[in-house]
């Protein structure tokens, strides 16, 4: 009975204007730093920063992430800190 009560509670709505001009933002940041005249190592990590970041917007707000138990994060953050391991531990096969 407790956890229909918790669940039939209303959360704030959150400001979808406000996260598509983040989105927009950080799109037109990728744009330009593509033509930064900085090593192409640089311009991929920053790249894929922004995405990262990108994504995680889209996932908190559009797919309502913000609202969910913090097991969800983990769900999320475990197998990201992986991939990132194993691109890392891969790094030396390719020098």
């Amino acid at each position: 009975m407790a956890d229909t009560a918790a669940h039939n509670e209303a959360h704030a709505e959150p400001n979808y204007l406000a996260v598509f001009g983040w989105l927009f933002v950080l799109t037109v940041v990728e744009v330009g730093i593509i033509y930064l005249p900085i090593p192409q190592l640089m311009i991929a990590a920053g790249l894929v920063l922004l995405a990262s970041v990108k994504a995680a917007l889209v996932a908190i707000y559009f797919m309502h992430l913000k609202f969910e138990k913090v097991v969800i994060w983990w769900i999320a953050i475990i197998p990201a800190i992986l991939c990132v391991f194993l691109i890392l531990m891969l790094i030396p096969e390719l020098a």
